[in-house]
């Protein structure tokens, strides 16, 4: 079995090729600058570890766990615009290195490709649309109706986190020709999982320092941003509670699957604890 480094090499090697084939040049340039400055890869990573926990062909999950990190990107260069961040994975925001037009093009370049490697598949277009239309109505939650208590709050997690997680494990199991049940059951999974790294993300922006998250600190807080930490009454402690609420919730829905005992499922469980875990 390959380790999970050997495949997170195998989506970034294509992700790589994917990239270099944006025209024109100077597009590139940009979608190469936003999309290999790093990352966990975390979502493209369950799209091929679910697809291999339901015995399927990771050729093909590959090419959707792409197509999951590109829509991923797509969106962080926006969410730095409207957070006026200035850096991203500890280089410079593309609105700061390029300018706004520039970057949102980039934006719109990373997503073409990312449509083109879904358009060989009905169900996978569909599972992505939807995520896309829950991240959306997510950012213009956050920016216009904000949520005032922690049941708002987790909705926003869902739609704005949650959604493109869940379609990441949807797409693996797609891959894998599951039935829809199944597909159902890891896209809670996925979703739970999503909704824990928000979680975790926002107590780490407001207990961490720049350094150690690679991005600047206490912008929760300084953008009158909803956080768990900002919407509620909960300390980082309860908030990581809670969190670790939602990655059992996402184990139980694992479990619920027909997938067999294997080192994808093995990994998959991990995750669900890293991102409760996890320091930046």
């Amino acid at each position: 079995m390959e380790s999970l480094d050997r495949r997170r090499d195998r989506i970034e090697t294509r992700l790589e090729t994917v990239v270099d084939g944006t025209e024109p040049a100077e597009l590139r340039e940009r979608v190469r600058h936003v999309a290999l400055s790093g990352g966990k890869r975390v979502r493209p990573t369950i799209t091929v570890l679910v697809c291999e926990a339901l015995s399927g062909d990771t050729e093909a999950a590959v090419e959707f766990a792409v197509g999951v990190e590109l829509v991923h990107n797509a969106s962080l260069v926006i969410d730095d615009i409207i957070d006026e961040s200035d850096l991203r994975r500890g280089t410079p925001a593309a609105w700061t290195a390029f300018g706004y037009g520039p970057a949102i093009v980039a934006s719109d370049g990373l997503l073409g490709e990312a449509f083109a490697l879904f358009s060989t598949d009905d169900r996978a277009m569909q599972a992505v649309s939807e995520a896309m239309v829950q991240l959306g109505e997510g950012e213009a939650t956050e920016l216009v109706d904000r949520p005032v208590s922690e049941a708002e709050y987790m909705e926003l997690a869902r739609r704005k986190t949650g959604a493109l997680f869940r379609a990441a494990a949807e797409l693996g199991a797609i891959a894998a020709d599951a039935d829809p049940y199944t597909v159902e059951a890891v896209g809670r999974y996925a979703e739970r999982v999503g909704v824990a790294f928000q979680m975790r993300d926002d107590v780490l922006d407001a207990t961490a320092d720049a350094d150690q998250l690679g991005k600047p600190a206490g912008h929760d807080a300084q953008m009158d941003r909803p956080s768990i930490v900002e919407v509620t009454d909960l300390s980082p402690t309860e908030a990581n509670r809670r969190a670790r609420e939602e990655s059992d919730a996402a184990l139980d829905a694992l479990a619920a699957t027909d997938a067999e005992d294997s080192e994808a499922v093995e990994y998959l469980r991990d995750l669900a604890e890293f991102v409760v875990e996890r320091e930046r």
